[in-house]
């Protein structure tokens, strides 16, 4: 459990103390729309959504908006002005943690209270069924599950669930579900069987530690992690420190300076992490621009990493005064042919040179060299790159850390490479979904050697044409 988690519970216990009962604070004030427009925005997609996302950062309510939202779905008693989902009776649900400790020391509590004093959690104490709860009180030991009065008459079920249990622990019956934190892929894909029947739904509520993983991924729309409906049936809702009144300048200040570097776009706005093994562990805030116009004296190339499930290619310019090399264009195609993706190529700037994959995606050298020829035959200045890897990673990490390579914020499947490009437990590089990572390697490694300004690039006879061009250049 982080120490952002354990604030959070030790804030909400001590508003117990004081207030009591189901509503939390942030959703009882006259005004919580317009304070928490957030977490209302989660609630209210839960009308036409079965997948409910909310991505956010630490410390702003997130696991308390899903488990009041709980809370009103098991006893039936929903506030004024809801408009999201609802059940006409009891409903069972499975909610599940990272592990067994965290469902212990987190989810139990917030919904219960403490062993000794359940009934102070979020679900007040008359709605519960003590007798589902004796063997926890008796022997102070976790709470597997508990029955809660519905106003119909039913009774709602809660059994608890821990991700370190394995897919095997979310097979079964149709049910409504909750999982605080990301769950494994497997076990997420075990919880949407789960839900596709019966009215069920599925809340995730967590702040994506683990970067741009699989789960990540599914609930983004191209690549770009945005808040909204995402397909015919997921919704995800964003949340930032800037969306939490209830932190301070300096809760936020104090918190910052404990969050490592490559945590803090995670933590402190919900933008998916990198991985604990990421290559280049830079925010993505520290390297995003947003797009503009190159000056034509910029010195531009690319470079083209070729396969048939993927084909991709980088377009750079440098800014001579600053030495600033920007990454302005992307080409991601896949299960074309050669001619297809050099006219897309040659539409970016015929005279723009490149460099090429000397290995050409897994084939022998001497296929990679034909395959050169290939694109040179269909009009690209295309030229060998060199191919070393652990120097040159090193030092493009280097340039991300002085500021001297910055990307354009429309590279989504760029960025989407970046989040994910990580080293296995045992160091080596994870080769998947890297294929414009591997060209920013190329294009450092000899693509700016080959850059030409548009000038440069031009064919002699054309060059020739034009009058004045010293002048102008």
């Amino acid at each position: 459990m982080t120490d952002y988690d354990l604030q959070e519970l030790l804030d909400e216990l001590d508003h117990r103390k004081t207030h009591g009962g189901a509503y939390h604070r942030y959703f009882t004030e006259p005004d919580s729309r317009a304070l928490y427009p957030k977490q209302w925005a989660f609630f209210d997609a839960g009308a036409e959504h079965r997948q409910r996302l909310f991505r956010a950062a630490n410390r702003v309510g997130k696991t308390t908006a899903a488990g009041t939202e709980l809370t009103y779905h098991l006893t039936g008693r929903y506030p004024a002005g809801w408009v999201g989902k609802r059940f006409d009776g009891a409903s069972a649900w499975w909610v599940g943690g990272k592990s067994s400790e965290t469902v212990r020391q987190i989810l139990q509590p917030l919904l219960l209270g403490p062993i000794g004093a359940f009934g102070t959690g979020l679900i007040p104490e008359a709605d519960l069924d003590h007798g589902s709860l004796v063997d926890a009180k008796k022997a102070a030991t976790p709470v597997a599950s508990f029955r809660v009065r519905h106003v119909t008459g039913g009774w709602s079920l809660v059994e608890f669930k821990s991700y370190d249990q394995g897919r095997q622990a979310f097979e079964g019956t149709e049910r409504s579900i909750w999982c605080d934190e990301e769950p494994p892929e497997d076990v997420y894909s075990e919880c949407l069987l789960r839900t596709m029947t019966g009215g069920n739904v599925l809340m995730l509520t967590f702040t994506p530690l683990k970067g741009a993983s699989k789960v990540v991924l599914s609930f983004s729309r191209d690549g770009l992690f945005e808040e909204g409906t995402i397909g015919e049936s997921k919704h995800v809702t964003t949340c930032s420190w800037d969306d939490a009144p209830h932190l301070s300048e300096k809760d936020k200040k104090e918190l910052l300076s404990s969050i490592p570097p490559f945590q803090r776009d995670a933590r402190t706005k919900g933008v998916p992490a990198l991985g604990a093994g990421a290559i280049y562990p830079v925010p993505e805030s520290d390297i995003v621009v947003d797009p503009f116009s190159l000056p034509r004296h910029w010195k531009r190339s690319f470079a083209l990493d070729v396969g048939w499930r993927r084909t991709a290619a980088l377009w750079g310019a440098t800014d001579p005064e600053s030495g600033v090399l920007y990454l302005y264009s992307e080409h991601y195609i896949s299960e074309q042919v050669p001619a297809i993706h050099a006219e897309g190529l040659r539409a970016r700037g015929e005279w723009i040179p490149g460099v090429i994959d000397p290995a050409a995606r897994g084939r022998s050298q001497d296929d990679g060299i034909r395959l050169m020829e290939t694109y040179k035959n269909l009009g690209l200045d295309i030229e060998k790159s060199a191919n070393a890897v652990e120097s040159a990673l090193f030092e493009i990490w280097e340039a991300f850390l002085a500021g001297r390579v910055k990307v354009f914020s429309n590279l989504t499947s760029f960025l989407r490479e970046y989040r994910s490009y990580v080293r296995d437990e045992k160091g080596r590089i994870v080769k998947e979904n890297d294929h414009l990572m591997d060209c920013l390697r190329y294009l450092w490694l000899s693509g700016r050697d080959r850059a030409k300004n548009e000038l440069e690039g031009l064919k002699p006879t054309v060059l020739n044409s034009l009058p004045n061009v010293g002048a102008r250049w």
